[in-house]
Formats: C-alpha cells, structure tokens, sequence
C-alpha cells in the first residue's frame, strides 16, 4: 500500500510526514512530494528512523507523477499558509489554482486513490477538487473527503480543559464545515467516559466561539509567524493513519467533509460522522438530536457553506 502526501516540505507536510512515518502500517510506502528541492532530503531525514515504512521523496513538478504512480490514498497540504488578517476567502484565490493542478494530475496518474484535502479552505477546496475529478469522468464520492479532524481535536481539548477531564475520555462531534461559523459542535452530545456533559449557556457560547475561531487563535499568537501547523499535522496523521488502515479492512469511523445524501436536507458537502472501509466511505452515520441552540446554528452556517461550495464549483466550471 502506498500513501502519497502532496505538500510534504512546508509546515505541516513536513510534522505530517514525521508521523506518518511513525504510525502508518509496516510496509507502507510513503511518497514525499513538493515543488521544494527540500523534498528529497525530508524524506532522506525520516528515512532514519527505525520503522518498517519506506518513504521516498520528490520534487519539481516533473516528479509529481511518479509520486502519485500506483498511490491509494493521497494527501493534500500544498499551498500557502493563512497570515494574520488573511480569510480563508483570501486564502482560496491563492490555493485554489495549486490545489486544481495537483487534482488534476491525480486523476489522469492514480484516479482509484482515496483524497484527502488538508490545505484550507477545505469548505471550498473539497468542492473545487469534486468538479475538477468530474471533468476528468474517474469522480467518485466515495474517495474524496475533506480532514475537519483539528475541529473534534480542539473541541476535546477546550472541552476537557474547562471541564477538567482526561482529554482522551471526552468525545464531542463537530459537523458543518471547516471555516468559522461554519464549524458546529455538538456540546449537547458531549461525553467523558461514557457520560453526558454538562454545560451552561454561557458555556457552550464561549466553547462555540473558542472552537470556530480556534485557527486565529493561533494565527495571532503566532505574531505573523504562520498558522496552525504542529496541530493540524497531529490530526492530520490521526485521521489518514484510521483512514489508510480502513482501506485495509479495519473498522473505522471519523468526522470528515464529504459529499452528502441528496436528500439529507444537508449542504451539497456537509462534515458527518463517517464510517470508512475497503473504498473510502462506506456510509453517513446519523448526526444524532441537536439542541434548540444547535439548530439554530445549523440553519444560519448552511447559506455561508452553500456559498463556499459554489464559490469552489463555479472556480473549476468558469
């Protein structure tokens, strides 16, 4: 099984890489791809450590087919990162042409590879990548998905942090989309070992608001110095290593954003709970009651998500 991870020398490729490199399976063969002369030598520098996955590394555009020769799941971190006063609007004029010619070439060289898109804005660049895999007729809903897995990891944290719980007990779902207002977490279905979560209205305001500016949280800590990086390497690996696991047969389920039901009442692209298995996504889990605050909240993010979707649609069609 190989893995190719696209971006593989910036600020998150590179931790990405270090933990894939840790934590894929034995034998997996892992493709370092960058248009950095970089590359190679990230992968020569985590070809040191003592696990059983290979990993090779590519650089300049004229390597970018034979690193995505023969892949089953690809990753995608290429493009620039979010500065201080940046929206992801901003962002998406810069990363919306890199993130189309590497779809591109992903599916004229490997189109039966499961995606996964890392690169922001995920609410738009997922649907972007859809309508570029459809123009080239090897689109399959099945195998593309954005990672919003740093969503349900910052919601565990800020979650057990107030609460005082051990992070690792607490589950609390984040759907909708990957940007601000978009992200929706679900405190009503938080749990810590098995048990609810009690919240105060307060409580959920601030949590909700912490957990959808997260990301400029650490834009302005970072002082102009770069965005979420170290964080979105993490859940990064915690999501492909489950994902590329399932491919192999083990059972899966995680938060990502994918193409809905036609008639979920749902965004075209919508962040489920996802089962995965043998071909990428095997079914949309039922996101489970919501609170009178969380509908709420669902209903004023579907115009905003709706607007990112076609803005990354009409980008590939104009």
């Amino acid at each position: 099984m190989k893995l190719t991870l696209l971006g593989a020398a910036g600020g998150i490729g590179q931790t990405l890489a270090l933990l894939l490199k840790l934590r894929l399976p034995v034998g997996t063969e892992l493709a370092l791809y960058d248009i950095s002369p970089v590359t190679p030598g990230v992968a020569v520098d985590i070809s040191h450590i003592a696990t059983s996955v290979k990993a090779i590394g590519y650089a300049g555009e004229e390597n970018l087919a034979a690193a995505l020769k023969d892949a089953h799941m690809v990753l995608v971190t290429a493009g620039v990162a979010r500065k201080p006063g940046m929206t992801r609007a901003d962002l998406f004029n810069i990363n919306g042409n890199i993130i189309k010619n590497l779809i591109e070439k992903v599916a004229d060289v490997c189109p039966n590879a499961c995606i996964g898109i890392v690169s922001n804005p995920v609410n738009t660049l997922v649907p972007l990548a859809a309508e570029v895999l459809r123009k080239k007729g090897v689109y399959d809903k099945r195998k593309l998905f954005g990672v919003s897995t740093l969503d349900v990891v910052r919601a565990k944290s800020f979650v057990s942090e107030l609460k005082e719980k051990h992070a690792e007990t607490v589950k609390v779902p984040v759907i909708g989309g990957h940007s601000g207002p978009t992200i929706l977490p679900l405190l009503s279905q938080a749990l810590s070992e098995g048990r609810k979560i009690d919240f105060t209205q307060e409580e959920i305001e601030s949590l909700t608001h912490r957990i959808q500016n997260a990301g400029t949280e650490v834009v302005e800590a970072k002082a102009g110095g770069g965005s979420a990086t170290l964080s979105m390497a993490e859940a990064g690996a915690r999501f492909a290593v489950a994902v590329f696991k399932a491919l192999l047969g083990e059972d899966c389920v995680r938060y990502a954003y994918v193409e809905s039901k036609k008639d979920s009442g749902y965004p075209e692209f919508f962040a489920h709970p996802v089962r995965f298995g043998l071909t990428g996504v095997e079914e949309l889990l039922p996101i489970g009651h919501l609170s009178e605050y969380e509908q709420e909240k669902l209903k004023a993010l579907e115009e905003v998500l709706e607007a990112d979707i076609k803005l990354g649609k009409d980008f590939v069609n104009a």
